[in-house]
């Protein structure tokens, strides 16, 4: 009998060998063999608490900085979505944003409650969730700024409150999340009062801004790679005469460099050859090591 024979009793909706193309900004990718949608807290607990400790289990927020490779994820995925949604102001310009919430979200309801200090948000492609993973920042602000603590569940289960600190921030990544299986729930951030006029006017300067120079109405992941020490991935992707250039269905958008974009039928693997062709010339030809910042997660397909 099969560990999918034998899962937890939920209250949410289990679905075998559902393919996750659709839940990607990339719309690429193979199916899960498991994919998990809690409908609280709890049921996530109780799931996790259940399942057989050597199943893998993969996150996967609203996937726009996650590539699913073409052969499927092994395993069980755990997709949150509307029950950790929730954005609410906790006084002492405070505020809490569930998991599954949007970055722009956040920011939004922030501005309306006169919480100053979130705007960069709004220029962040994605979900708390992933913030809270990944450091995820823009215009020179990033979550460890703002962050009181994070609230998470261990593999089995078990409920954690992390404090900023206790996650290790550094850019792009947190040591504690890379350590140890997380499956954060939510957060709290602090922010500093403003007038929600003067908020919302920042945030459309942002929004202008990420519109002028990012290809958001592509089928894309964000940035690609991080930012070497001192340099920029984009300046060296285009250096490196990638901009534009058609590998598969795939390409690094004309408008921003650093954007992998799908161009229509690209499979996984024409996107990850991209990068990967693209990460060596540039090692070659400029002697810099780019390090990817999408997640790349799954099996590759087999012939």
């Amino acid at each position: 009998m099969s560990w999918r024979d034998r899962l937890p009793t939920v209250r949410g909706r289990i679905l075998k060998d559902e393919a996750l193309a659709p839940f990607t900004w990339f719309r690429v990718g193979g199916p899960a063999e498991v994919i998990f949608l809690p409908q609280d807290e709890d049921d996530l607990a109780g799931l996790l608490a259940g399942l057989d400790a050597s199943v893998p289990v993969t996150l996967l927020g609203v996937g726009s900085n996650t590539l699913v490779r073409d052969g499927g994820v092994e395993g069980m995925v755990i997709r949150l979505g509307k029950p950790f949604a929730a954005v609410e102001p906790r006084g002492d310009h405070r505020i809490f944003a569930g998991a599954a919430a949007l970055d722009a979200t956040l920011a939004r309801e922030a501005g309306r409650a006169g919480i100053a200090g979130l705007e960069f948000y709004r220029g962040v492609p994605g979900a708390i969730g992933g913030a809270l993973v990944m450091n995820a920042g823009c215009y020179g602000a990033e979550t460890r700024d703002v962050l009181v603590e994070a609230y998470a569940l261990t593999r089995a289960g078990e409920r954690l409150t992390l404090s900023n600190a206790d996650l290790d921030y550094s850019y792009r990544e947190s040591a504690r999340a890379a350590a140890g299986q997380l499956i954060f729930t939510g957060g709290l951030f602090q922010g500093t009062p403003d007038d929600p006029a003067a908020i919302a006017a920042r945030m459309d300067e942002i929004t202008a801004r990420r519109e002028a120079t990012q290809p958001i109405r592509e089928k894309t992941g964000g940035s690609t790679f991080k930012n070497p020490p001192g340099q920029s991935s984009w300046k060296l992707v285009d250096e490196a005469g990638w901009r534009g250039k058609p590998f598969g269905g795939a390409m690094f958008s004309p408008l921003h460099a650093n954007f992998l974009i799908n161009t229509g039928e690209a499979t996984a693997a024409d996107l990850e050859g991209l990068g990967e062709a693209v990460r060596a010339d540039v090692k070659a030809r400029l002697g810099v090591n780019l390090e990817w910042e999408i997640k790349r997660i799954g099996r590759l397909a087999t012939d």
